[in-house]
């Protein structure tokens, strides 16, 4: 099972790019500087702007070190297992 199926959260007419339908924007992506980005530890292959899941609150700090979210679904799930998702890559 996958963790948009776990999550039962998947919509396939969202568009895609996390648990929640939620990514940047083509154009967000394309002006955001690389050491801005940082990609979803929760929903693996999703990037995400740092500065904007920081004002959504959508990170987690975890033994020195910040990870980001793509939507409030990762935030929880990070949290039950952060082992699993903070060594990850």
């Amino acid at each position: 099972m996958t963790a948009h199926e776990d999550l039962n959260l998947t919509d396939a007419s969202a568009g895609a790019g996390s648990c929640c339908g939620h990514a940047p924007s083509a154009a967000a992506l394309a002006q955001t500087p690389a050491e801005e980005m940082a990609e979803c530890r929760v929903m693996a292959g999703t990037p995400v702007v740092k500065a904007d899941a920081e004002a959504a609150g959508l990170y987690r700090d975890y033994k020195g070190q910040r990870y980001w979210f793509c939507c409030a679904a990762c935030g929880p799930r990070f949290d039950a297992e952060p082992e699993r998702y903070a060594y990850a890559a």
